[in-house]
């Protein structure tokens, strides 16, 4: 963990890393997940089979690959009644917040020219749910509910199964959140698995959901076969803090990133080194508590900074141009700070919002942008899942009115063809 401060010879060629964080070689993986994606594609089940057992530790044939009805009822049985009880408040809540993202299809006159948009949800939707380091139902919740809530007509869900190893949380998660089949693969070669299709795992439209290197880099080269929603890079946070920020709060929001994996990023960013000291001494009395240990000091060390800039002001420049995943205003008017705050994949507003609350049950998606593209992309929502199709309707009326000035325009950029097409029938209208 390091103390930057704005006065440190190095502060500005550390901040211009930290900010293009997201420009890093794979080459080795990438070749790998080519390999792998070419398999599956070629072979099918096979492959798929292949590097299932292969990675995950396996000996399933290609008919134990996919979770029976009788597996989540035993998942059930597994589950407590208060993390039932849980699951439930969070799907319920999550379910309620995307049903006000829903839009619906409209029309409109334009003289006598009808135009429009239709919108249709997509008919199969791929739900990719980690299972490596710990199990997610909260990401089985974000991914499936609001593809229910758009209406798509199949929900498919692949999740590795480490040692053959099944989440029964994610297990009823899924059933809860209406997921169609469930299917115990994961990496790259459920990814390709979902993008050309198996004999036994149905081709998706989209594929939505987080995972490793592996897995964001082969949603990136399936994407144009099907739709994806994003690549996501490693879990990060920052924390713009003024001094009436809480150490201890702070450092507890910081480990709980740095928990998810050795690659994520957490970040303080305040005009009090008063704060930052503490927070760093609060850092190191605190991951003492936590099960995580090897991968909580491998992100520490490697990956968190705690800023000391010159005013609150640069505080929220840096913020900004950094464009975190998750965005704490630990300030004492958060509201009054918001309109300044332009990139972010989620803020958390006050001394009483930890991030935590949003990975599970406030609402709003956890599945943000990651690696500064929160500067372009949004949040996983309802809208991720529908397709938009124009409608344009001309009468011999509105044709006549607008026709001339699309041959002019066609001619302009010497297409006779598209002219033609339109001047046939003007002519018409004239016999």
């Amino acid at each position: 963990m390091r103390i930057l401060k704005y006065s440190d010879t190095d502060f500005l060629t550390t901040i211009e890393q930290l900010v293009n964080r997201c420009e890093v070689d794979f080459g080795e993986q990438d070749q790998a997940v080519r390999d792998i994606i070419s398999a599956v594609k070629a072979e099918g089940d096979e492959a798929l089979l292949r590097y299932t057992n292969q990675f995950d530790r396996t000996s399933f044939a290609i008919s134990d690959i996919e979770v029976q009805r009788e597996e989540i009822e035993q998942a059930y049985q597994v589950v407590k009644p208060e993390e039932l009880q849980a699951l439930k408040l969070a799907a319920s809540r999550i379910q309620s917040f995307h049903e006000k993202q829903k839009q619906e299809s409209w029309n409109y006159k334009d003289g006598d020219t009808g135009l429009g948009q239709m919108i249709r949800p997509l008919a199969v939707a791929g739900l990719y749910v980690p299972g490596g380091k710990a199990a997610y139902p909260s990401s089985v919740l974000m991914n499936a509910i609001p593809a229910r809530v758009a209406g798509v007509g199949t929900l498919i869900m692949c999740s590795p199964t480490p040692d053959e190893r099944t989440s029964a949380y994610s297990l009823v998660a899924a059933d809860l959140a209406g997921v169609d089949r469930i299917f115990k693969v994961g990496g790259a070669q459920a990814i390709a698995a979902m993008a050309f299709g198996t004999h036994t795992v149905p081709q998706v439209d989209k594929i939505v959901g987080p995972g490793n290197i592996y897995v964001a880099l082969a949603k990136r080269m399936v994407f144009g076969r099907v739709d994806i929603d994003m690549i996501a890079g490693p879990s990060e946070i920052l924390v713009l803090a003024d001094d009436t920020a809480r150490p201890d709060f702070i450092a507890a929001d910081l480990l709980s990133q740095a928990e998810h994996d050795e690659e994520a990023v957490p970040l303080l960013v305040t005009p009090s080194e008063e704060i930052a000291r503490a927070v760093h001494s609060e850092l190191e009395r605190q991951k003492k508590n936590l099960k995580r240990q090897e991968i909580i000091e491998q992100s520490l060390t490697n990956r968190c900074l705690l800023i000391v800039t010159q005013s609150l002001e640069q505080a929220v420049d840096l913020a900004n141009r950094i464009a975190p995943e998750h965005l704490e205003l630990a300030v004492e008017e958060p509201r009054v700070l918001l309109p300044e705050i332009h990139n972010a994949g989620a803020i958390f507003l006050g001394h009483y919002t930890p991030e935590a609350i949003g990975d599970y049950l406030a609402g709003p998606n956890h599945v943000l942008p990651t690696s500064g593209t929160a500067r372009f992309s949004s949040p996983l929502g309802v809208y991720d899942f529908v397709k938009k199709t124009s409608l344009i309707e001309c009468t011999a009326q509105s044709l006549a009115e607008l026709g001339p000035a699309s041959e002019t325009l066609a001619l302009m950029e010497e297409l006779d063809a598209h002219a033609r097409a339109v001047t046939i029938r003007l002519e018409g209208l004239k016999s």
